[in-house]
């Protein structure tokens, strides 16, 4: 990804969330979403502190404490992030928010190509810069989802940022089709993703390992046909996954597809 792509989408994601955020109330702030223990205020204190630490500013000197939705070392340093900020009044945090976001925006414009190409710690393995970039876009827009949801307010599920969310996702299809759903050797899937911002993308299995098709089979096994919501939510292990996957059509082998979907959940 050049550089102009991936800081521009970073800043939109910026301004999607700012967007959002800007005239919620109290009540809005506080309202659950299906990121376990989170509220739409504890979602913008993770971004925002994620951020802040990526400009340098070290992550506060704070014990949250035992949270039975913490499940790993990355999670248990996003709780600290999340809990220190849960005393503040929602506004404190937006203020920070676009403090932070408005520093980051001068740094990661100021990037050079060759800057964007040097390594870096991500939440995946070592890569580069602008593959952390490209990881930090998705989560944003992951999040938003989440606050969106539970808002009752949708949107951005199309565009460049939902566009390159779903890409993301899709680099996942032969971990949790292959590894976590083991599917057989020889067998193909097939999702087709609806709306402007999804696509068709096939999965198929040889020897001990899946990879994305170059082209769709006339005859895959299983074809699972989803909108971007239902996909988004089911990769990143929102909600309820049987209830989720009472919305997926699936067309062929129905036992395969079932088991593909129940494993669907790649985030960490």
């Amino acid at each position: 990804m050049g550089k102009q792509s991936v800081v521009d989408l970073q800043v939109m994601a910026y301004e999607a969330i700012d967007e959002l955020c800007s005239s919620l109330t109290d009540q809005e702030w506080g309202l659950e979403t299906d990121c376990p223990g989170w509220s739409v205020k504890d979602n913008l204190s993770h971004l925002v502190g994620t951020e802040a630490n990526l400009h340098g500013r070290p992550a506060p000197d704070h014990d949250p404490g035992d949270k039975p939705w913490v499940k790993n070392p990355i999670g248990a340093g996003n709780e600290v992030n999340v809990d220190f900020r849960r005393p503040w009044p929602p506004q404190k945090v937006l203020d920070e928010f676009r403090e932070v976001t408005a520093e980051r925006t001068k740094a990661l414009r100021a990037l050079s190509d060759e800057e964007l190409a040097n390594e870096s710690w991500t939440p995946i393995g070592q890569g580069t810069v602008a593959e952390l970039l490209a990881i930090r876009v998705m989560d944003f827009w992951v999040h938003e989802q989440d606050m969106r949801r539970a808002l009752g307010k949708p949107g951005n599920l199309d565009g460049p940022i939902a566009q390159h969310a779903f890409n993301r996702h899709v680099t996942a299809l032969p971990f949790v089709a292959g590894k976590k759903a083991d599917m057989p050797e020889g067998k193909t899937v097939v999702y087709e993703v609806t709306g402007p911002a999804g696509g068709k993308v096939a999965v198929g299995r040889e020897g001990k390992r899946a990879s994305i098709l170059d082209e769709i089979p006339l005859s895959p096994d299983v074809t699972l046909t989803m909108d971007l919501e239902t996909f988004n939510r089911l990769s990143t292990g929102r909600g309820d996954p049987d209830s989720l996957i009472k919305d997926v059509e699936i067309y062929g082998d129905d036992e395969l597809g079932k088991k593909i979907l129940a494993a669907s959940n790649f985030m960490i």
